[in-house]
């Protein structure tokens, strides 16, 4: 029986004009941030995927000070096998929009916190897209930057069955951490307890 092996050639600023083969390790999701500061917050996104086992790549890209490798980056992700986008940026963050703009693969909005509003600017930025251009927008920050990975996750099991096992065993940690929190906060007390937060 023959394999299919799906060729796609590297027209991008990002690929050198060479021949890659699409496969199972390929990324899956595109995270793309608007600055290297944003980092700090996105690594969150990066290591509950890592956790859940999906392959991704990151690139910075400023809608705003490099349209042109923000639209080319975006333009050749879905010949490279990324299916949906993880987009964080600050402020005027327009990021999400313009990649939601030129594609027609889910894009997840993270508004990043800080500068003079605290990420509120950027969460009105990145949830207030025009009729037909949908960002779905998570909270401002780290929780935000985490949750991304998780709907990520989710979106994707819909294709990748095997990924609702990972989003159970997930959950059914989150349910553990809370009972064992209980059982010790009922054993020493919230004053003790409040010490070793």
């Amino acid at each position: 029986m023959k394999k299919n092996k799906k060729i796609v050639t590297k027209k991008s600023l990002f690929q050198n004009k060479e021949k890659v083969k699409i496969t199972k390790n390929s990324p899956l999701v595109g995270i793309v941030i608007g600055s290297d500061s944003d980092l700090k917050i996105m690594q969150n996104t990066a290591k509950k995927l890592d956790e859940l086992g999906i392959n991704y790549e990151i690139t910075i890209s400023s809608a705003h000070r490099t349209l042109e490798k923000t639209l080319d980056f975006v333009r050749s992700s879905e010949k490279r096998g990324i299916e949906l986008f993880i987009v964080g940026a600050g402020m005027a963050a327009h990021l999400a929009g313009i990649i939601a703009g030129q594609t027609i693969l889910p894009v997840i909005g993270i508004p990043m916190s800080g500068g003079d509003l605290n990420g509120i600017d950027a969460l009105y930025s990145t949830v207030q897209m025009p009729s037909g251009i949908p960002v779905a927008t998570l909270t401002i920050g780290n929780v935000g930057a985490t949750n991304a990975a998780i709907l990520a996750t989710q979106i994707l099991s819909l294709k990748y069955p095997e990924l609702k096992v990972k989003l159970k065993n997930l959950k059914e940690d989150m349910k553990k951490q809370v009972f064992e929190k209980d059982i010790k906060l009922q054993k020493i007390g919230y004053k003790k307890y409040l010490e070793k937060i």
